[in-house]
């Protein structure tokens, strides 16, 4: 799997994003992101709008992991969900490391939405992992 360093995308995987949002009804655009909010791969918005969902998307999903923590069962998120007047906003996991975030308007089918992101993180979960970042000065770690 090749990364387009200049973006930081993963450009093999749009493809899949782009499925996802023409499988489902009103749903406008897809961001696969790292756990700590850099874009991997997107679908239906530019550049700039990404890396805002995508920091966006990651501090959802930490406030996510941190409720399961203080009030759960420290188990794994699952999904946080954002109702705005026209537009809901999921975010997911989607792998070790990495979430989804997914836009889609307000007349979507929420189940429907719900259930294809899962069955794409299912069927395609190895290619979505993001390795954790080592810290500077661990060894065989080189400069940027």
């Amino acid at each position: 799997m090749t990364t387009d360093m200049s973006s930081g995308q993963v450009p093999d995987l749009d493809w899949l994003l782009s499925g996802l949002v023409q499988r489902v009804p009103y749903t406008r655009s897809a961001v696969l992101l790292s756990a700590d909010g850099l874009v991997k791969s997107l679908h239906g918005m530019d550049a700039d709008s990404a890396d805002h969902m995508a920091a966006l998307a990651a501090g959802l999903y930490s406030l996510g992991r941190s409720a399961g923590a203080r009030f759960g069962d420290s188990g794994e998120v699952r999904q946080v969900v954002v109702e705005l007047d026209s537009t809901l906003l999921f975010v997911s996991s989607a792998g070790s490391g990495t979430c989804l975030a997914v836009l889609a308007g307000r007349e979507t089918d929420a189940a429907v939405l719900g259930y294809e992101m899962t069955m794409l993180v299912k069927s395609v979960r190895p290619y979505l992992m993001t390795p954790a970042r080592l810290a500077a000065g661990t060894p065989g770690v080189t400069g940027l």
